[in-house]
């Protein structure tokens, strides 16, 4: 198997590379540059996953019940994007974080006061909706035109950074449309690893089948990374590099862009939550070990 990234067939070599173990490898020849990066993590905010949620459907089409009401927390899969951005810019001498994202204000406010206390970074924020019944290609354009804004941006360091999938809207889309626009070619989804070497180039783990993952090396930026879960814990509460950011993120979140998603020609036809389903059988009359074994016989199939 082979990487299958955009940057055409002429920049891709397939070969084994050494330090994968049970990982197909994949040499990305990308432009060579310093080893400080400007890193981008584009992540939303999502009700808390504790809630029960409730499709209801609006006049502007499908919501949640109560959706302003429900606690909302930063999105999972982009928090190990941004968790992961931080320790590689810790590590990376004049490397630097931005966290760009679309939802409404007064929840980006609320959730950023306690992200804020995890990480360093600066925050690009856009006033608008964050459901999971957004169309992800306007999403992208969206992002793309608050990063190609950011000042100071370098775009031959630029890696960008996100969830592989959302806990609000698992299209799985998002990231690599955003990639296309900003002219991103060599992507990387499902990552849950990203080493650099000591010739600075990029050694990335991605999730494939089987629970194995293949490896690639990337001679260095541009490029997209889209994050599993990683491997890195979460950070504790700093309120020092609270303090530090709140600097920015407030004067951030009263410029925040109003952003209106138009969602033209998109429509749902039914929206519910997964049906439940449950076998009960009660047994009185079988051994522990006859049980055990139904049990083991059941898993196997």
């Amino acid at each position: 198997m082979s990487h299958q990234g955009t940057g055409g067939a002429n920049n891709i070599l397939p070969r084994i590379v050494s330090g994968f173990p049970n990982a197909l490898g994949v040499l990305i020849i990308c432009p060579r540059m310093s080893t400080a990066y400007h890193i981008v993590v584009c992540g939303s905010v999502v009700p808390d996953p504790l809630q029960t949620l409730e499709p209801v459907t609006g006049p502007a089409g499908p919501a949640l019940k109560n959706e302003l009401m429900l606690p909302a927390v930063l999105d999972p899969w982009a928090s190990h994007a941004l968790y992961e951005a931080a320790h590689l810019a810790k590590n990376t001498p004049g490397s630097k974080v931005w966290l760009v994202s679309l939802g409404p204000k007064a929840k980006l406010q609320q959730v950023m006061m306690t992200v804020a206390q995890k990480v360093p970074f600066e925050l690009v924020a856009l006033d608008g909706p964050a459901s999971g019944f957004t169309e992800a290609a306007e999403v992208a354009a969206a992002l793309a035109e608050a990063i190609r804004g950011i000042p100071g941006l370098d775009r031959s360091r630029l890696l960008l950074f996100g969830g592989w999938e959302s806990a609000s809207r698992g299209a799985g889309a998002t990231m690599q449309m955003l990639g296309e626009r900003l002219g991103v070619l060599d992507q990387f989804q499902g990552v849950d690893e990203l080493k650099v070497a000591a010739d600075g180039s990029l050694e990335i783990l991605e999730r494939i089948e089987g629970g194995k993952h293949q490896g690639s090396r990337c001679a260095g930026p541009p490029a997209l990374l889209g994050w599993a879960t990683g491997n890195l814990p979460e950070p504790k509460n700093n309120p020092q590099v609270g303090m530090v950011n709140m600097r920015t993120i407030m004067p951030a979140l009263q410029k925040a862009k109003p952003t209106k998603l138009a969602a033209e020609g998109l429509a749902f036809t039914s929206v519910s939550l997964p049906k439940q389903l449950r076998e009960t059988r009660i047994i009185k009359e079988k051994s522990p070990d006859e049980v055990a074994q139904e049990i083991v016989a059941w898993m196997s199939k």
